[in-house]
């Protein structure tokens, strides 16, 4: 994924919502997603660990 990729974001007690990549970061244990979501436009912080599964929040878009 890349900046100003439009992703879904997975939250847990909310349905899945979409937003838009504004930042990544690279950690050696994943890597953090600036999201911009319409409540929190300016945006919000979302780890995607390597291991991926549960822990994965931010994916793309599916494309119809």
């Amino acid at each position: 994924m890349n900046v100003n990729d439009h992703v879904v974001v997975k939250t847990d007690g909310c349905e899945d919502r979409q937003g838009t990549i504004l930042l990544i970061e690279e950690f050696n244990e994943g890597i953090m997603y600036l999201v911009s979501l319409p409540e929190y436009p300016n945006g919000i912080w979302f780890f995607n660990e390597k291991e991926g599964g549960e822990g994965t929040f931010v994916r793309p878009v599916q494309q119809k």
